[in-house]
């Protein structure tokens, strides 16, 4: 398991090369796992349920498609994103569980600088409630080749919310339903602090699955 941190903004070209090279070693030449923490200059990713309609600004910032599950979403300096590629042969073929432990990492990440993120059945992501809102704070958008994962999470440190306004975020529209972070919660934390909780919470997580897939 391989753990590594991109100084500086990665260009979504070169992230989407990089990863689609360690995929392939991952599952044909047993390369270790890996879990890469970056941050992207502006920019939009449209997945493979993406509407064209949700995107409100087409040339505001360049959009790209992103081959991973989900909509329209937006990455920025400030997001912390989180491309995770394990091998699943190893941990349990369960994409749905996969899942469902990214979604728990958010949570325990989270609830170290005590923030309470929480699922939305038919929501996807992980959401802040306060004041009769409830706001995305992290996105989940994976794919899975043979068996091993790649793309991930992004979750919003403290990017500028304003430039989530040229999409509409994940398809979510409700009036009630927004965009927050953790420096609009009121939460002022560096990245690389961020990055301590990212890693403690990831092995509470997901090394308890591995030894439950040994078992």
């Amino acid at each position: 398991m391989e753990w590594q941190i991109s100084e500086g903004l990665v260009a979504y070209e070169e992230a989407l090369g990089a990863m689609e090279a360690r995929v392939e070693a991952i599952r044909t030449r047993g390369a270790p796992e890996l879990v890469w923490l970056l941050e992207h200059p502006p920019l939009y990713t449209a997945g493979t349920s993406a509407k064209a309609g949700d995107l409100l600004l087409p040339g505001q910032f360049p959009v790209y498609e992103a081959g991973r599950g989900g909509q329209y979403t937006y990455h920025g300096p400030g997001q912390r994103v989180a491309y995770v590629m394990l091998d699943l042969k190893e941990r349990g073929p369960d994409v749905r569980r996969f899942v469902r432990n990214l979604e728990e990492w958010i949570i325990l990440t989270l609830a170290r600088f005590n923030v309470t993120g929480e699922r939305r059945d038919g929501r996807v992501g992980i959401w802040v409630a306060q004041d009769g809102r409830e706001d995305k704070i992290a996105a989940i958008g994976v794919r899975v080749r043979r068996w091993v994962t790649y793309h991930g999470i992004a979750i919003n440190v403290d990017p500028d919310l304003s430039h989530f306004a040229g999409i509409v975020p994940c398809g979510v529209q409700e009036q009630n339903l927004g965009v927050t972070s953790l420096a609009r919660l009121g939460y002022i934390i560096s990245m690389a602090e961020f990055d301590m909780a990212l890693r403690a919470a990831f092995e509470e997580i997901f090394e308890s699955d591995l030894k439950s897939a040994a078992q």
